[in-house]
């Protein structure tokens, strides 16, 4: 898989300057909060880098990065319900590459879920943030006979969730009522960098699934390749999207606080070194000479490289399959 197949360098640029544009309407730092740490609450912290208004801060205690402070709640609600870059990134971002997402992402997604949990394939499983029902409609090919909740807040989501047949909740799921301890798997993907409080959101999820049950996330990993080696010029460190970033010692710290036993926690990532070479080929970033140096090699090189960032846990994209206790 290539960065290019599943995000257009153009439509994403042009989406970040609308982030940008958004902020100044929608932003003011003076209403920003200060928090502890997100996953350890430790109270002891670097600055690493400003971007525009937002200050990130690394842990000292832990090695999270995060926003501090951060703005409140209901403003970052307002953002993604409102904001024109939102707007622009369901209609000229993700829908021109949904498909291409879905055959790279979602389906090999859906297949891993289902090999992992064969005793839930009769069972209820829901998906936070479900957005347009993708990876629900993958798994449904290989589980014909489970139930699947689609949790997604945005109206015109949900709407295309329930035409696909699932059942849908409209709340954010710290708002959830009435569902506790009703499902076997929920999942998250690419959300959990976006949180306010991931301490409430998993105190939630913890309490909607059965004993036993499982919880299944991706998220940013901070001390993955390509967010280390561009720091404050990498994408993926886009606030006020993404405020948090853990790392597989950090995310098993707040999964423990939070009565989840860590099944298995692992940086799966194809995408480190293309990110890399994508920014100094199109985008005049510059690197050391051992790196430029490797920008020139042939693919398998790169493709060695990769694995290796996979098999040291260094990828920036980080799964965990944690189990309710």
């Amino acid at each position: 898989m290539k960065e290019d197949e599943i995000r257009n360098r153009e439509a994403f640029n042009r989406y970040l300057e609308m982030v940008s544009e958004d902020v100044d309407n929608y932003f003011c730092a003076d209403n920003f909060i200060k928090i502890n740490c997100p996953a350890c609450e430790g109270e002891k912290f670097t600055k690493a880098f400003t971007k525009g208004i937002f200050t990130y801060v690394l842990c000292s205690q832990c090695g999270t990065l995060f926003v501090n402070p951060r703005p409140p709640f209901k403003t970052l609600d307002q953002f993604y319900s409102e904001s024109p870059s939102t707007k622009y990134w369901v209609e000229y971002f993700f829908k021109p590459v949904m498909e291409t997402r879905r055959d790279k992402i979602f389906k090999p997604r859906a297949e891993q879920i289902s090999q992992k949990f064969p005793e839930f394939k009769n069972g209820r499983i829901g998906d936070i943030g479900a957005g347009f029902g993708l990876f629900l409609e993958e798994l449904r090919k290989f589980w014909s006979n489970a139930e699947y909740v689609a949790i997604e807040p945005s109206v015109e989501m949900a709407k295309i969730c329930r035409e696909k047949g699932f059942v849908v909740i409209t709340d954010m799921l710290e708002d959830i009522t009435g569902w506790d301890e009703k499902f076997d798997v929920l999942t998250s993907f690419e959300l959990f960098e976006h949180l306010h409080n991931p301490g409430n959101f998993l105190k939630k999820a913890n309490k909607l699934l059965k004993k036993g049950g499982y919880f299944v996330m991706t998220t940013l990993n901070v001390q993955g390749f390509d967010i280390q080696l561009l720091w404050e010029q990498s994408k993926s460190v886009s606030p006020p999207h993404h405020l948090n970033f853990f790392n597989p010692d950090s995310i098993k710290c707040l999964m423990e606080k939070n009565n989840f036993k860590v099944i298995n926690l692992e940086t799966p990532g194809k995408l480190d070194w293309d990110i890399v070479e994508g920014m100094v080929k199109n985008e005049n970033i510059q690197v050391d000479r051992f790196w430029q140096l490797i920008v020139e090699k042939d693919g398998k090189a790169k493709s060695q490289f990769q694995q290796w960032l996979v098999k040291n846990n260094l990828s920036s994209h980080m799964m965990a399959v944690v189990k309710k206790i």
